[in-house]
């Protein structure tokens, strides 16, 4: 099949967006993509700081067995990390996508409303949050010993104890959900109101529609949603791997070898969740038979448009 030529206007449209994009490239490349591939390179090796300044010197996987079999604080920390994400992200996601579809009604006040949600983003950053978790402020006593938790307890341990995990810390689950927010908001928002119309003269009820229309619409802002808070709860103390990259900076014997091992790991583990996320929300493959009844579907819908 041949190409098509690009025009003159399409050619600079097309050098006016790599130039825009050209700033944020440069700095992903040289803040984000080569300390990356450092870190990766540091984790095989023994960085400590001496007279001569800095010392690198080659140890293979040491570091790795170091931090596997010869750290008795490393695997579980890593363990208790991945349960929090498999914990929290789909908890922290379906709470925003239900206020976002509340905050997206026409009701009074509705500014003030969404304001008040977002509100614990801005004030409430990485100091003060640190300051409200020591002090015990993020969390919620007594959830155990609710009826309601006792009578789910007797049917499944397991899930009593990730109910009572997850609920003795809502007021965190509720700071996490500021930005998905805004994101579902921003998504219901853009569905076409013509569609909803047409299902409601098909005789679909609200339940319907949401499974139907609604959750199929936004589904590549739930996966933007899950990526993100795995990304978010991982960068907080509430990650148990954190202090101990922290800590190993300061290892004599490892230093730096030491840390970039343990901060590699954890990133593999959480970019493990983000591609499950990614294989779990994706947009279905169609063939093109489905993809021929779906355009039939909608031209029915608006009317042979």
């Amino acid at each position: 099949m041949k190409k098509k030529k690009l025009s003159v206007f399409e050619k600079r449209q097309n050098f006016l967006g790599y130039m825009f994009l050209l700033p944020w490239l440069f700095g992903f490349l040289v803040l984000t993509v080569w300390p990356f591939i450092y870190t990766i390179y540091l984790s095989f090796h023994e960085v400590f700081f001496s007279i001569e300044g800095w010392q690198i010197s080659y140890v293979g996987i040491d570091n790795y067995n170091l931090a596997f079999f010869r750290n008795p604080n490393f695997v579980p920390a890593l363990i208790s990390f991945l349960t929090m994400e498999l914990a929290y992200a789909p908890v922290i996601t379906v709470i925003a996508f239900i206020l976002a579809l509340l905050l997206n009604q026409s009701i009074k006040f509705r500014a003030g409303f969404r304001a008040l949600f977002f509100m614990p983003v801005i004030v409430m950053s990485g100091p003060v949050m640190h300051q409200l978790m020591d002090s015990g402020g993020m969390t919620i006593t007594g959830i155990e010993d609710m009826i309601l938790f006792q009578m789910v307890a007797q049917f499944s341990m397991p899930l009593a104890t990730a109910l009572v995990f997850i609920f003795a810390n809502f007021s965190m689950v509720l700071w996490f959900t500021g930005i998905p927010i805004i994101l579902f908001i921003t998504g219901l928002q853009k569905i076409n109101i013509s569609i909803l119309e047409a299902a409601r003269i098909d005789s679909a009820n609200s339940w319907q529609i949401l499974w139907k229309i609604v959750i199929p619409i936004v589904r590549p802002i739930i996966m933007v949603s899950v990526i993100l808070t795995v990304v978010q709860l991982g960068t907080y103390d509430i990650n148990p791997v954190l202090p101990m990259v922290q800590d190993a900076i300061y290892v004599t014997t490892r230093g730096l070898g030491l840390a970039s091992t343990y901060a590699w790991v954890y990133t593999a583990a959480a970019l493990g969740l983000m591609g499950i996320a990614f294989a779990l929300l994706k947009e279905p493959n169609e063939s093109a038979e489905e993809s021929m009844k779906r355009a039939r579907a909608k031209r029915e819908i608006y009317g042979g448009a």
